[in-house]
């Protein structure tokens, strides 16, 4: 299990440090969700404001090892800002090849991305066959089929054909201003909309109820994401203009998870409440392990 985290910025927002705040904070609370390791990636600037290419940090340990305030001058300008705390499951902790977010060439685009969750890599292989990886997770394989792939239907495409758990945000280095949202079987992704209309997305969604709390934002929307959902959020990059983030496209997909995903540890940090309120929607369909009928089982 690892945690997701992220923002992308409007860039009429009055103070910026406000959605910085919030990064900083959901870096913080998704270190209950992962220590091995923990990274962050600021991509771009938004539209008209100038500037742009990609600053990926990540190292051994907690968030908050990781962070530094030097950092916070990017994080204003940047964009998008991507996060990951990681619980690792396929790959050593220790290779940095392994730690997130990760830069992932494709054939014509390159993908800096994060994942939760562990899926069956060999079998994606298999039928896909990416080229040679740099690491050892099963991440990285996913961010290679999905570079370059822009539309929807492409997209579910590669979804659809994951078989695990698996939540992912990714951006396109060459497109910094659009986020790809997807959550698949089990693990948990939620997406939050602020007053000053910057997007959030995180792993809990009580997440968001803390950043309340504790700072000045204010959240209009905030959703869990219902498995099987694909969305595309942010602004196109358009001449001479200046747009709020928004959702740019929307898919639904079919996802499958394995007879042994089932965890208590896919709601690390989830209040009770919102707990059985995800597990009252899953969907997944469920392939049974070697030995078993090898059918479909449906998850209602």
């Amino acid at each position: 299990m690892c945690g997701l985290f992220g923002v992308v910025r409007s860039p009429f927002a009055a103070d910026p440090g406000r959605a910085s705040d919030v990064f900083v904070m959901l870096g913080a609370l998704a270190e209950e969700r992962g220590t091995d390791s923990a990274g962050l990636a600021l991509i771009g600037a938004p539209p008209g404001l100038g500037g742009g290419g990609c600053r990926v940090v990540k190292g051994r340990g907690r968030f908050s090892g990781v962070w530094r305030p030097e950092f916070l001058s990017g994080l204003d300008r940047a964009a998008v800002a991507i996060g990951h705390t990681r619980w690792a499951t396929q790959g050593s902790p220790a290779e940095a090849a392994n730690a997130s977010p990760m830069v992932v060439p494709g054939l014509s685009a390159t993908v800096v991305g994060t994942h939760n969750g562990d899926i069956d890599v060999a079998g994606l292989r298999k039928r896909f066959a990416p080229p040679p990886a740099s690491g050892a997770t099963d991440s990285e394989p996913i961010f290679q089929l999905l570079a370059g792939r822009r539309a929807p239907a492409e997209i579910t495409g590669v979804l659809q054909a994951l078989v695990g758990r698996v939540a992912l945000a990714w951006v396109e280095r060459d497109r910094p201003t659009e986020v790809h949202l997807a959550r698949g079987a089990l693990s948990p992704l939620a997406m939050a909309v602020d007053t000053d209309q910057n997007i959030y997305w995180g792993s809990n969604p009580r997440w968001f109820r803390e950043v309340e709390r504790h700072t000045r934002v204010r959240f209009a929307t905030v959703v869990l994401l219902r498995e099987g959902t694909y969305l595309k959020v942010g602004m196109e990059r358009r001449p001479g203009r200046r747009d709020l983030p928004e959702v740019l496209a929307t898919a639904d997909f079919v996802p499958t998870a394995r007879d042994t995903d089932m965890d208590p540890r896919v709601w690390t940090g989830f209040t009770p409440a919102d707990t059985a309120a995800d597990q009252a929607g899953l969907l997944h369909h469920v392939v049974e392990r070697a030995g078993g009928t090898g059918g479909l089982l449906t998850v209602a």
